[in-house]
């Protein structure tokens, strides 16, 4: 059946504000982004004639990154961050898949009680000042461990991915107890391999987060050496040219502005994660919505 003039002129008109909403959405978020990225290639000279920085460089330079990247400061917060992204996300993700399967079996004893004891961490937890003398007190001050543990089980992920397990067909795992497999077993080569939608997006919520965390790292560790690329730019933004003149402390040659080192750092911190997104994307809708089917 035809639809009325009326109601065809409704839908356009919704999908012209909806566009026009997300088009401005998309410039609020990318251009304050490609500001600070072409502030970082533009070369000191143009700044210092009184030049302001636009989207495109009128001049190219990459002696902030140069001079960045040899920091040492930059290079121990970026090995203390991917070694921290690395061992927390692949911790996280193994021992949240334990906890997910566990609790998505029916024959689980007392099931929903245990679930109720997990989610209950979701909406109370112990608070900062407890949470920092338990880790002194187990001795991980200043040890990555202090990075890695207490995050080590996210409540929420645990239960999307629940939900994920509890849509697998249950023939799947009696054939494989039928040939002799056992509950490790058919985790590792049957709910896992099939649940690589759910999977993935897991490992990147955690990634992402481990990538960006900063606070437990400004608590838990005092040496610098062991402090994580997001507290070495935290330092770079509100010390500004104190942390700026001990970044270019080495190579005096060519000096470079205190807002330049701020956009190079900036710029150094988010780009290795926001490369990933796009090999991963894919695997989000199906997996988060698939994940909320069951409960």
């Amino acid at each position: 059946m035809r639809q009325p003039v009326s109601t065809s002129i409704y839908g356009q008109i919704f999908n012209v504000i909806n566009y026009a909403l997300l088009f401005a959405l998309c410039v609020s978020t990318l251009y304050p982004f490609l500001i600070i990225l072409s502030l970082s290639f533009t070369s000191e000279r143009i700044l210092t004639i009184g030049y302001s920085a636009s989207l495109i460089p009128k001049e190219v330079s990459l002696e902030a990154y140069r001079k960045v990247l040899s920091s040492d400061f930059i290079k121990s917060g970026y090995i203390m961050t991917i070694l921290r992204t690395i061992l927390g996300t692949s911790s996280s993700v193994l021992v949240t898949s334990f906890t997910a399967y566990a609790l998505s079996k029916k024959y689980f004893p007392h099931r929903t009680f245990w679930t109720m004891v997990i989610v209950f961490t979701m909406f109370f937890s112990g608070g900062m000042i407890p949470s920092y003398l338990l880790v002194r007190k187990l001795g991980l001050i200043n040890n990555i461990l202090s990075l890695i543990l207490p995050p080590l089980v996210n409540t929420f992920n645990m239960v999307i991915m629940r939900n994920y397990f509890m849509t697998v067909p249950e023939s799947l795992e009696e054939s494989a107890k039928i040939d002799g497999a056992n509950d490790i077993l058919i985790l590792f080569r049957i709910i896992i391999p099939v649940s690589k939608s759910i999977i993935a997006t897991i490992t990147l919520w955690v990634a992402v987060w481990h990538w960006n965390a900063w606070f437990d790292s400004l608590i838990y560790t005092t040496k610098p050496s062991l402090q994580v690329l997001q507290v070495v730019l935290r330092r770079v933004i509100l010390e500004g040219s104190q942390m700026v003149e001990s970044v270019t402390a080495r190579d005096d040659t060519y000096r470079v502005s205190t807002e330049k080192i701020k956009a190079a750092t900036i710029m150094v911190t988010t780009l290795p994660i926001i490369l990933v997104y796009p090999f991963i994307q894919k695997y989000f809708i199906r997996g988060i919505m698939i994940g909320s089917l069951k409960g």
